[in-house]
């Protein structure tokens, strides 16, 4: 089983090829939390995620003949990216399947580092499968994503530096294959004791606390979560030990909770991060650990979030919090009309974000024109007072 030796060993083997980042105190989180909270900026890491350093652990254990081969990997994300980078410091061929729905941000992310991208099936282990063929075939090393001992010990780099930077009691760590928190437990609990473990999953993906639960490895049931870096269809049998071994327990999140830790992440201290970076401070926004008083780490994995659901989860993010609201209108289609309702919208001081005229909306009757407002508003006093101004209207709306 992999021991702290090794760990400290990747350190120095990546040390100089990584950055060494931030333990980021949040003054903003920890008086909302009753906490003292630090986060751990992964998503601030080369290549935009935690991935490089187990992927530089990694080639700089391969042999003269496994470099001259190359190498192979699948991956829809951010494990593609951290292997294109350290074959590209190495010098070192590699190829990366993709699945073929992969989005184009991501294709383009991989070849900027150097990687010959192959797009293949509809899914990761359709990817997966014709890279291993691929191995075989041209004798290429496989790189696993997350269960080989390299790549674990690459990912606990991140323990030892939470380690020489602070004595927390709490670190919390996203989990997908594993191979991130097996890396950080192993590096915490083996370098002193008194402190908590915890990890986190997507409640849609939540293979490693199903198997933990059955002492077996179980599969996840869905894959539809936002939070696609730590949907991982199976744990490894490495990380899987390592899990029951070092980790004090396992929480999952909703999708909804995970989006708006991302958002608040966005607004409160101007952090972008994916969504599977954000899940562990979405733990505390569902209060499923007991952080009062306690000095907690959370790992903020990886920062490649995919822009078009980012405007997604901030537009809902905002309605969450009654910042944003949707109004819908048949009004009578006469001059007029319309100046009435944003007069009403701007009294009450609320912004219109976007506005939506359909005169041919067949729910709409003749002689009306149908609308649709998306306005910006303060809060939920201000919302009263500009339903107040339409009721008084007369006009007939539809909050959507």
């Amino acid at each position: 089983m992999l021991g702290y030796d090794r760990i400290v060993e990747a350190g120095n083997e990546i040390k100089g090829k990584i950055h060494r980042t931030p333990l980021f105190h949040s003054t903003t989180f920890s008086n909302m939390f009753s906490c003292d909270l630090y986060f751990k900026m992964e998503n601030f890491q080369k290549t935009g995620s935690f991935k490089s350093r187990g992927a530089l652990a990694k080639f700089s254990r391969l042999t003269d003949e496994q470099k001259k081969h190359g190498v192979i990997t699948a991956s829809a994300g951010n494990h593609a990216q951290g292997v294109a980078f350290a074959a590209s410091y190495y010098g070192v061929d590699a190829k990366i399947v993709m699945p073929e729905t992969t989005p184009p941000a991501k294709v383009n992310a991989v070849q900027s580092y150097g990687g010959t991208v192959i797009l293949r099936g509809t899914s990761y282990d359709e990817a997966h499968e014709y890279a291993i063929h691929i191995s075989v075939e041209e004798h290429r090393e496989f790189i696993e994503a997350y269960n080989d001992e390299d790549i674990i010990a690459g990912q606990g780099t991140i323990g030892l530096e939470i380690r020489e930077d602070i004595d927390p009691d709490i670190v919390i760590v996203p989990i997908g294959g594993g191979g991130l928190i097996s890396g950080i437990s192993s590096a915490l609990k083996l370098s002193g004791k008194g402190l908590k473990v915890i990890g986190v999953e997507s409640e849609k993906a939540n293979s490693m606390e199903l198997s933990i639960k059955e002492n077996r490895i179980v599969p996840y049931t869905s894959n539809d979560t936002i939070a696609d870096g730590i949907a991982v269809k199976y744990p490894g049998n490495i990380t899987f030990e390592l899990v029951k071994k070092y980790v004090d327990d396992i929480v999952t999140v909703s999708d909804e909770n995970i989006a708006y830790a991302l958002f608040k992440l966005l607004e409160r201290e101007k952090v972008l991060v994916e969504p599977s970076g954000a899940a562990g401070l979405a733990t505390l926004f569902e209060n499923k650990i007991d952080v009062k008083g306690k000095k907690v780490v959370i790992i903020l994995s990886g920062g490649n979030v995919n822009f078009l659901l980012l405007s997604n989860i901030i537009y809902r993010a905002l309605e969450m919090e009654d910042k944003l609201l949707r109004l819908e209108f048949n009004l009578p289609d006469h001059p007029g009309t319309m100046e009435k309702i944003v007069n009403a919208i701007s009294s009450s001081g609320a912004n219109i974000y976007h506005a939506e005229v359909d005169n041919l909306n067949k729910g709409t009757p003749i002689g009306y024109q149908y609308l649709l407002f998306t306005i910006n508003i303060l809060d939920r006093t201000r919302i009263e007072e500009l339903l107040a101004n339409l009721d008084k209207l007369g006009y007939k709306y539809r909050i959507v």
